[in-house]
């Protein structure tokens, strides 16, 4: 059923759309309008968002801390309930109790940034992910890749590179195929992976979403008609990516942690 209905929407929907000017989500959308300048730095809708999202995480958790009491209220529990789940399900559950404190910071401020994020592209009014512009995840992943590094020198710093692009075991003839696929896959893949992974899953998200509202209020109240129909589809699609949608900027936060902390794992590990 649903087959046959996506492929009525797409012989349809263009030929009506064409007549009265329906015009679904672009690329466009990640490069919107400025809107004002801060010190010559041009500043537009999303760096707004991003912003807020800054903004918001940095409020619930100094509140959520500030004054922490032995039988903690709601909003305490919830706080402490987040902070658990990235101390213990993250930085001990991968690197133990003392490497996990020592990266734990990091962990905390990857998760809850990502999360605040991600989060903002279901929020009314704000309605897109501040990570789904590059810079975000770009940046967050450098951060990870860096300290990776540093890790893996401060733990050996004679061995670590060795041990990265020499493993232990294969004969020295393998290693002129195994040294570049080692140096490609740890150095240039993680990064380039842990960006796009994040990126992409947002940019997905809101174009779906964006599609599904705008093709709803499309046939509701530009097609009419036995349109209207159609439209309760879309409307009831836009609800369920809406769901989806969430739990995606929470899968994405907590993936883009656990490989942050499983690089920083295999760094510390007794080999290197």
């Amino acid at each position: 059923m649903e087959p046959a209905l996506f492929n009525l929407a797409a012989t349809l929907i263009p030929r009506l759309a064409s007549d009265s000017g329906f015009h679904g989500p672009s690329i466009d959308e990640f490069f919107p309008e400025i809107l004002f300048n801060v010190f010559g730095v041009p500043v537009h809708r999303i760096h707004v968002v991003q912003f807020v999202s800054v903004v918001a995480v940095v409020l619930i958790l100094v509140l959520g801390t500030r004054r922490m009491k032995i039988v903690p209220g709601r909003f305490q529990s919830v706080v402490e309930m987040g902070l658990g789940f990235v101390r213990g399900g993250i930085a001990h559950d991968l690197l133990g109790r003392k490497d996990g404190d020592r990266f734990l910071p990091l962990l905390t401020t990857i998760f809850f940034m990502t999360l605040f994020m991600n989060i903002t592209g279901i929020i009314p009014l704000l309605n897109i992910a501040g990570t789904s512009i590059i810079g975000v995840p770009l940046l967050l992943a450098v951060i990870s890749y860096v300290t990776f590094i540093y890790a893996g020198i401060r733990k050996s710093p004679k061995n670590f590179f060795k041990n990265a692009l020499f493993p232990a075991g294969v004969p020295w003839p393998v290693y002129i195929i195994v040294t570049p696929i080692e140096f490609i896959s740890t150095f240039i893949v993680r990064p380039v992976t842990l960006t796009l992974r994040l990126l992409m899953n947002m940019v997905v998200g809101h174009m779906l979403l964006v599609l599904c509202y705008s093709a709803t209020a499309f046939f509701f109240f530009t097609a009419g008609g036995g349109w209207a129909a159609l439209g309760l589809g879309t409307l009831a699609f836009g609800g369920a990516f809406s769901v989806f949608e969430i739990l995606v900027a929470v899968l994405q936060a907590y993936v883009f942690t656990v490989l942050t902390a499983v690089y920083i794992q295999l760094a510390v590990a007794e080999e290197h």
